[in-house]
């Protein structure tokens, strides 16, 4: 009896599960990528691309007029960008520091640049910097992305923070992460801050009893520098708030860009749109108190 060549749809997708499966298991996954060295020419690179970018941001902070990202937009796509952003939106885009009109050359490694903006309904001003400032329950507001938070001191409005960031995609990075923050009120309406990493340790092994860091600048790299300026804008019966985050990161090596590419690609985009949401969440639970 001659038998039919016809699979069905059903047996395809079975065999598929089973053949994905295999290739994704946890023994066939392959072992993190090789450590990356941060290479002096890169941190210096990325030290320029922060002395630019902070000119920029400083120069739009003093002239008012263009506050929010969305405001720069011609009036069709500015009307349609705060609509959105009313209606619950968030507005992601990425950026680039040009020096001279160029692309800045970072040797060995990448500089993921992007900004975002929310809007709170509701929301007055100290609100959101309350919530913002709030460095000790930050593991509560933004969990699981920070899975430790707090202030190691502060001086008025200058902060010196511990944060410990955890992320999964394909595999799980844990960093250790220490930051100076700067609070700047402009106005009855606006306010502004500034933040750097000191310190970024990625942790091995973390939770068990043989956790340590490696050796900074010689890990993964998938987070060597973290550089972040929030603006704060109470208008149009709420408040806005933007985040702008510039971080240094190892390049992709050849045949890993399925493993690392989405640390040093995605990862920033929605680590930014993430931290807008859940700052929103938290200062709607305040507001409601």
């Amino acid at each position: 009896m001659k038998h039919s060549p016809y699979i069905s749809p059903a047996t395809i997708r079975i065999v598929t599960f089973l053949l994905l499966a295999a290739v994704f298991s946890v023994n066939a996954l392959p072992s993190p990528p090789q450590p990356a060295r941060l290479r002096p020419e890169a941190d210096a690179a990325f030290q320029q691309y922060v002395r630019l970018t902070d000119a920029r941001n400083q120069s739009e902070i003093t002239a008012k007029n263009h506050w929010l990202w969305p405001d720069s937009l011609p009036e069709k796509e500015r009307n349609e960008a705060f609509s959105a952003l009313k209606m619950g939106e968030v507005k992601v885009k990425r950026l680039e520091t040009l020096q001279n009109g160029e692309t800045i050359d970072c040797p060995g490694a990448m500089i993921p640049h992007w900004v975002g903006v929310a809007f709170i309904p509701g929301a007055k001003l100290d609100d959101v910097l309350a919530v913002l400032k709030d460095y000790n329950r930050h593991a509560i507001y933004y969990a699981p992305d920070v899975e430790r938070s707090k202030i190691e001191s502060q001086d008025g409005n200058r902060f010196r923070v511990f944060l410990r960031f955890r992320r999964h995609k394909i595999i799980t990075v844990v960093l250790n992460t220490d930051h100076q923050i700067e609070y700047f009120r402009d106005d009855a309406t606006r306010a502004h801050s500034r933040s750097s990493s000191t310190r970024i340790a990625q942790v091995e092994n973390p939770g068990t009893s043989s956790e340590r860091e490696k050796p900074l600048g010689n890990d993964q790299g998938f987070l060597w520098r973290m550089e972040t300026w929030w603006r704060v804008q109470e208008r149009d019966g709420g408040v806005y708030i933007q985040s702008e985050a510039a971080t240094l990161t190892r390049d992709i090596p050849t045949g890993l860009g399925w493993l690392v590419g989405p640390f040093v690609t995605s990862i920033p985009k929605e680590t930014l749109n993430f931290t807008l949401e859940a700052t929103r969440n938290a200062v709607r639970k305040r507001i409601q108190q």
